[in-house]
Order: C-alpha cells, then sequence, then structure tokens
C-alpha cells in the first residue's frame, strides 16, 4: 500500500488550490500518483472550483425562502462573479434553493452544502461563494414576513408577534407584516428601538448637537439637544421612524391602530436586512 505523505499532499494542494483533504483522497485513490490524482480532482470537478475560489465575487443575489406555515423564513447572499450569470435562470434557481435549505439552520451553510456548491461552479465556470445566511423562526405567537426588492439586490426579514392564534388569520395583520417589510427596504432602519442604540453612539451624537448650540444657556442646550436626539432616532430607530405609506404615523402607532383593528397587542420582535455587496 502506498504510504500518502504529508509533502506528498502538500505538492498536490499547490499544484490544484484543493484542500488538503480533497488531496489525500484524490492520491489515495490514485495509489500516489500526483498526474492520476490531478485527473481525479478534474474529473470530480474540484480542481476547477478550486482554481476559480481565487477570483473575486462582486455580483449576485439575495433570496428567501418561508415555510407554509410562515413560522420560518431565511435570507441568504449568494455571490458569483458577473451580472450575467447573476440574471441566468440556473443560478436563480440555485439561490433559491439554498435559501430553502437556510430555513433548516442557524449555522454558516456554506459548509453544508459545500459539494452543492462545487457542482455549480463547474456547471457554470465562474466561481461562486455563500457569503451569509440568517434564519426567523418565530418566538411564541405571530408570523415571519420577508421580501426581496430590487431584482434580488436586497432583502428584508421581520418578526410580528400577537398574542391570538385567530389574528394570524386576520388580513390586517397580514398587510402590516407586508408594509413593515416595504417600509423597513425603504428606509432602512438600524436599530428597532432607542434602548438598542449603544450608549457610546448617543454620547457622541449629544456632544455633536450640543457643539452645534455653545453660546446658549446649560438647560437651553440640554432642552435643545434632547430634541435633536429623538429627532435622530426617529431617523435610525424601526418603531420611532414615520410610516413611509402615511409619514404623520410612527411606526408604532401604526402597530397599536392595527391591534385595535384585530383586538390584539401586536409587537415587532426583529428584524434584519441584507444589502448585496453591504
Amino acid at each position: 500500500m502506498t504510504v500518502i505523505t504529508a509533502s506528498l499532499v502538500n505538492q498536490l494542494r499547490q499544484a490544484t488550490n484543493v484542500s488538503m483533504m480533497e488531496c489525500k483522497r484524490a492520491l489515495t485513490d490514485a495509489g500516489g500518483d500526483i498526474d492520476k490524482a490531478i485527473r481525479l480532482l478534474r474529473e470530480r470537478g474540484v480542481a476547477m472550483a478550486a482554481k476559480k475560489a481565487t477570483r473575486a465575487t462582486n455580483q449576485g443575489l439575495v433570496a428567501s425562502f418561508t415555510t407554509p406555515d410562515n413560522r420560518t423564513a431565511s435570507l441568504v447572499e449568494v455571490n458569483c462573479e458577473t451580472d450575467f450569470v447573476a440574471r441566468n435562470a440556473s443560478f436563480q434557481s440555485f439561490v433559491q434553493t439554498l435559501a430553502e435549505k437556510a430555513t433548516g439552520t442557524d449555522a454558516a451553510l456554506s459548509e453544508s452544502v459545500k459539494d452543492l456548491v462545487v457542482a455549480k461552479v463547474t456547471e457554470i465556470g465562474e466561481n461562486i461563494s455563500i457569503r451569509r445566511n440568517t434564519r426567523f423562526v418565530v418566538q411564541g405567537t405571530g408570523r415571519v414576513g420577508a421580501y426581496i426588492h430590487l431584482g434580488g439586490k436586497l432583502g428584508i426579514l421581520v418578526e410580528v408577534n400577537c398574542t391570538k392564534t385567530e389574528t394570524l388569520g386576520q388580513d390586517a395583520f397580514t398587510t402590516l407584516i407586508r408594509d413593515l417589510t416595504l417600509h423597513i427596504a425603504a428606509c432602512k432602519p438600524q436599530y428597532l428601538k432607542p434602548d438598542e442604540v449603544p450608549a457610546d453612539v448617543i454620547t457622541s451624537e449629544r456632544e455633536i448637537y450640543a457643539k452645534q448650540v455653545t453660546g446658549k444657556p446649560a438647560n437651553v442646550v440640554e432642552k435643545i439637544v434632547d430634541g435633536k436626539l429623538r429627532k435622530y432616532f426617529e431617523e435610525i430607530c424601526l418603531l420611532q421612524q414615520p410610516f413611509v405609506k402615511e409619514p404623520k404615523q410612527t411606526i408604532t402607532a401604526l402597530l397599536e391602530a392595527c391591534g385595535k383593528t384585530v383586538g390584539d397587542t401586536l409587537s415587532i420582535r426583529r428584524y434584519t436586512i441584507y444589502q448585496l455587496g453591504a
């Protein structure tokens, strides 16, 4: 039996840019013959994929998948090299498949679907990388809403909770979730509510506002700074933002209004935004 040494494995790795494990397996199957091992890797599509893995992936798609019960949804960002491939039906179908698989895990999807990615790289001739994936599973009673915008360049997930099961089937609740995903896509809030804003960010903002009104009495400065800070929270915190479809109404007020319509107490537990490349 041929002994596959570490130096032999490393030699094959240097020649193909394939992982040590794949190199060792190929060398074992080839009886230690480097040329045969390279051929095996090429036949398996691994060497081609590894070579392309060094190329930059600046294009791609964001996709989502929601389970039939609306309790679990995912976002996944998959990158490729060119916009041409991003617009390819085969690539788009592949990304959607990955989004569906992402509803089954909170771990990095790239590890569990490595073989699928290698096969797709071999098929389309471009490097592909799964940049990130997120899964929302409803905690308690509620639904997850998902929205993909700009042809797969922007994706939103939001979890909205209620207290009554019958609320889930009401049209007003469904419309609320859809409106919230559209609002988040348009306004891109950085935080859900003010108490999630880091203390150092608030301190920095207060210092900036105070310098803008130097020379005024301390109590006046304090009131002005507080006012500016409230305005800042309206810009960056989802619950404080004016609703994009009705700017006189905040998102908090929207939740309260919809809650009265359906006879329930509604709340946003969390949300996330995927911007391609961001």
